[in-house]
């Protein structure tokens, strides 16, 4: 009853009226494949903004799809000239023309990209409703509203263009539907007709031109086929282990296991560094938009919580990670 209330609060927020705000059947279900699909399968072109509170990024974003696979090139278009391209899963970093650090892609979330192409998920810990038809930077758009089945975790509502299932604009929304970050198309072009020059013939060649320019050392990411003996005793319902791993981090002089956690749309990391004095630091929450970090001492670590989730959140989530052995 009390989860009844809940989303019907959410959907009142939302604007969703309740005559229409049924569960997605069979039809809708394939429409929510084909929007996590079309970022991946669609050519496209566009500029986006991204805001959150009074932060407002613009970015241009190119996509090809071809016999090779998928290309992808971000630019930002405010302030210091910085590209990323993309080749499947290889990431090359451009700043300014001078320097390029390959990375290997290892979790996929990003704007247009941020339905998993498994949405079963999806209805475990949402509600999905239909909502009213926009035109979002030309296109004619549906959109879709994702009620949480908790208040763990934030509502979403995303426009899609009707006819390819590209996603063309996706907000963030607090428990009262107040906004909180939003993604959204301002220009944009579908189709084959797209600039290619960009795309690099082949990794060989990309190796090649990394090499020549001296870029920085590639830090070193291990899988861990084994688990690291941390783990996790009060994950949000819905949230599953997506990959852990030990890389490197940025002031860490050893590197840290990261584990990561989706429930389809949100996404936690919890990091754990050890150290040898930490005795001066303490527990502590902070965020900007839809994300919060919440830190802890566990023993000689420091355990630290990373995640588009509320609060609550967070803290749950961190207060519950323990060393379990191997």
């Amino acid at each position: 009853m009390q989860q009844s209330r809940y989303l019907l609060f959410m959907m009142l927020q939302l604007g969703v009226a309740t005559a229409i705000a049924e569960p997605l059947q069979e039809k809708e279900a394939e429409w929510l494949k084909t929007m996590a699909i079309a970022a991946h399968q669609t050519n496209y072109c566009g500029v986006f903004v991204y805001q959150s509170g009074e932060s407002v990024e613009v970015s241009r974003v190119t996509h090809v799809t071809d016999k090779d696979g998928e290309h992808e090139r971000l630019e930002g278009l405010v302030g210091v000239k910085r590209e990323i391209i993309r080749d499947n899963d290889q990431v090359w970093l451009y700043s300014e023309g001078h320097k390029v650090r390959l990375e290997k892609r290892q979790f996929k979330s990003a704007f247009p990209a941020l339905l998993p192409e498994q949405i079963s998920t999806l209805k475990e810990n949402y509600s999905v409703n239909q909502a009213e038809e926009d035109e979002i930077a030309g296109y004619h758009a549906h959109s879709v509203v994702f009620l949480p089945k908790d208040n763990l975790r934030y509502a979403r509502k995303m426009w899609a263009d009707s006819g390819s299932g590209l996603l063309l604009k996706a907000v963030v929304l607090d428990d009262h539907g107040y906004l909180i970050e939003q993604y959204a198309f301002m220009q944009l072009s579908i189709g084959n007709d797209i600039d290619r020059k960009w795309i690099v013939p082949q990794s060989s060649a990309a190796t090649t031109i990394a090499q020549e320019i001296n870029p920085p050392s590639v830090p070193k990411v291990e899988l861990l086929d084994a688990p690291s003996g941390w783990q996790v005793d009060a994950l949000p319902a819905g949230f599953r282990k997506v990959l852990e791993m030990r890389r490197p981090l940025r002031g860490s002089k050893e590197p840290v296991i990261q584990m990561v956690f989706s429930d389809g749309l949100a996404g936690i990391s919890v990091f754990i560094e050890k150290g040898k004095d930490m005795t001066y630091l303490h527990s502590g929450l902070s965020g900007q938009g839809a994300a919060h970090v919440y830190n802890r001492l566990v023993g000689d670590n420091l355990v630290t919580v990373v995640g588009e989730v509320p609060p609550l959140t967070v803290i749950q989530v961190g207060d519950s990670v323990r060393y379990a052995g191997q």
